[in-house]
């Protein structure tokens, strides 16, 4: 065995920044959830969406069109219009809908049903789950089952309704924009809160939504963490990430955010939760987990060439 070059030592992560880069997206993707239900005490659900990535992807287009980033071409352009309205309008701007009728922590809870549905879309595109997968997938949407049977959730058909689209819609998403053309990770995020700012905005006009008055001190700081926090810093964090670690390990935030939301709203906010909704969040985080252990060992196992084929 070769020893390894300056460079690819240069390149690998230490150990500190991977726990710095993971307790980033971990803390503060998870507190997004209670950020939100602070901003929304001032502003309305989709104008908070619009304003939060407008700002956020303006700055991340200016810094990266500085920084030499090629912008996106016309056709994807016109891609990124089409993926904003999955990935921006009907997943953060439904949450933020459902959340002025939901708990926080409730809400993170149903949104972790996400990868669960990402395995499903992957499956009607020609990629069929093992059968650890299925056991995730059936163990998943059992407790999803269970969340949406007889929690707060069913008390509210608007937050219910909300929460079972934006999972469905942030998946389908994920998995759709894997066969187009895109730009670089963080050119393709801002321009994604940028056109999604837009249909945003469209949201709002058509809702009749309106700022009544101005909005409060501890609201504007809730969506300037937002922008911040939760749409810069989280989001680079977690394309570090994804370049550095194990896929695994990288989205290892869908099941460690929603215990982190809860703990927030509890402790922040004085939601109360009922043994019904955490027995529920265990249950979807036990079948995300199975899932995500299966996908890193799939990755791991060696590719076995065909009967009378060479090896590559």
């Amino acid at each position: 065995m070769s020893a390894a070059s300056p460079t690819a030592a240069r390149l690998a992560p230490g150990a500190i920044a991977v726990a710095f880069a993971l307790a980033s997206v971990y803390i503060l993707w998870g507190s997004t959830y209670l950020a939100i239900r602070f901003a929304l005490e001032s502003y309305p659900p989709f104008i908070l969406g619009a304003l939060r990535m407008f700002v956020a992807g303006a700055l991340m287009y200016a810094v990266l069109r500085w920084r030499g980033t090629a912008p996106p071409t016309r056709k994807q352009w016109r891609t990124l219009w089409l993926l904003s309205i999955w990935m921006v309008l009907l997943s953060n701007g439904l949450v933020n809908l459902a959340e002025t009728e939901v708990g926080s922590g409730l809400a993170a809870i149903a949104v972790a049903s996400m990868p669960l549905f990402a395995g499903v879309f992957a499956m009607l595109r020609g990629r069929h789950p093992s059968k650890i997968e299925w056991v995730g997938l059936v163990i998943g949407f059992l407790g999803v089952i269970w969340l949406n049977a007889g929690s707060a959730l069913s008390g509210s058909t608007l937050g219910l309704v909300c929460l079972i689209i934006a999972p469905i819609a942030w998946a389908w998403g994920s998995i759709w924009s894997r066969d187009q053309d895109l730009p670089s990770p963080f050119m393709a995020a801002s321009a994604q809160m940028l056109t999604g700012s837009v249909w945003m905005l469209g949201a709002a006009a058509i809702t009749g939504e309106r700022m009544s008055a101005l909005p409060s001190a501890s609201a504007t700081g809730a969506l300037l963490y937002l922008v911040v926090a939760g749409s810069i810093f989280g989001f680079t964090a977690y394309i570090w990430l994804l370049h550095h670690v194990r896929p695994a390990l990288a989205t290892s935030y869908a099941y460690v955010n929603p215990p982190i939301a809860v703990l927030f709203g509890a402790l922040l906010a004085g939601e109360r939760f009922s043994s019904h909704d955490l027995g529920a969040m265990a249950v979807i985080l036990v079948g995300v987990v199975i899932i995500t252990l299966a996908k890193a060992r799939a990755a791991r196992a060696p590719v076995v060439p065909a009967p009378n084929e060479p090896p590559a």
